[in-house]
């Protein structure tokens, strides 16, 4: 199958980052990728992005970690301690390495995630 326009872009981000940060950008995406294989990726607002019904996840990059951004961040965040911010709906988990994305933490808030995505 070939790659969408989406995932050519945010390949092309990917490409760009550092070693440390692109590993870690990696592992968030095979993470994603194994609990939502239908989500589409794409990059909004220069962020690579993932999209159900609605969009559901996007990685902010930082210098030294990068956020997993929850767009119903706020509705999950009681549930899954992990999940930090302040924002009316966006929230986010902070991952340090690309070992973090393997922690079942960060999978549970990932399939809820999208388990909410999809209820509407």
């Amino acid at each position: 199958m070939a790659a969408s326009a989406g995932t050519k872009k945010l390949e092309a981000v990917f490409s760009a980052l550092p070693p440390e940060q692109r590993a870690i950008a990696d592992a968030l995406r095979r993470a994603i990728r194994a609990e939502g294989p239908t989500l589409v990726e794409d990059v909004k607002w220069n962020s690579p992005a993932w999209g159900g019904q609605k969009l559901v996840f996007c990685l902010m990059i930082f210098d030294s970690h990068l956020n997993l951004g929850f767009f119903r961040g706020a509705e999950l965040a009681k549930r899954h301690p992990s999940i930090e911010g302040t924002g009316k709906s966006l929230r986010h988990i902070k991952i340090r390495g690309a070992a973090d994305a393997k922690l079942v933490s960060v999978r549970a808030a990932i399939r809820d995630a999208i388990k909410l995505d999809a209820s509407g």
